[in-house]
């Protein structure tokens, strides 16, 4: 899951960006409205985080533009507009969600989870390939019931493949989903981390090709292991 923090306090932004990472999401981080829309337009994200008072473009405006413009992700706007009508102005924008701030961490978290959730109602929250399963929501992987212990990174791959089910992923695509747009991975970086991924399957009872090398093109999982 990659997430957006529009935020002009970089040390909220910052605290924010180090905790969600925690929680296996993949971060980027805009300082003003502009540079949220222009972030957007670059990038492909499941949830947006949007603070109210932003430089250049304001948090409403920005949600506005977003909607006008037929963005569907969930946005979640974080503020210090504690009126009842400032909750209303933010929800007519667009946003799906409103928390005030100060806020705890648990709770800001809870309801992430939540719109995820909504915004994928039709699909099941455990993800499945034959024996492998993953839960996005407990942060759990497991082989044939054998539990898989991963970083933060490897879990995020993981998702990734079985998001995609077949498909072939890129080594672009890879990098695109798991790491944030002021890393600069390069291709031996990518290849190290399939390579731990794979001998950490392997060692809960996995078939060492199941994910499998399609030269030239990228990495999939192996459909021969999908039931």
């Amino acid at each position: 899951m990659r997430l957006l923090i529009v935020e002009d306090d970089t040390e909220i932004a910052e605290l924010l960006s180090e905790a969600f990472t925690d929680q296996h999401y993949t971060v980027d981080i805009a300082s003003d409205g502009q540079a949220g829309w222009d972030f957007v337009k670059a990038f492909d994200y499941d949830l947006l985080l949007l603070d109210w008072m932003l430089p250049k473009l304001d948090g409403i405006s920005l949600c506005r533009q977003l909607r006008s413009h037929g963005y569907q992700m969930p946005i979640l706007m974080l503020t210090a507009q504690d009126t009842t009508q400032a909750q209303v102005t933010g929800l007519d924008a667009g946003a799906d969600d409103y928390v005030l701030k100060p806020y705890k961490l648990e709770e800001l978290f809870a309801r992430i989870r939540a719109l995820l959730r909504r915004g994928s109602a039709s699909q099941s929250p455990v993800l499945q390939w034959g024996d492998l399963c993953l839960d996005p929501c407990t942060g759990e992987a497991s082989y044939g019931g054998n539990p898989i212990k991963l970083t933060a990174k490897e879990f995020r791959l993981l998702e990734l493949f079985l998001r995609r089910g077949n498909r072939v992923l890129s080594r672009s695509a890879i990098m695109e989903n798991l790491w944030s747009f002021d890393e600069l991975p390069d291709e031996d970086a990518i290849k190290a981390h399939i390579k731990r991924l794979r001998q950490k399957l392997k060692v809960a009872g996995a078939f060492e090709n199941l994910i499998e090398t399609v030269y030239g093109l990228g990495y999939r999982l192996n459909q021969c292991y999908n039931g």
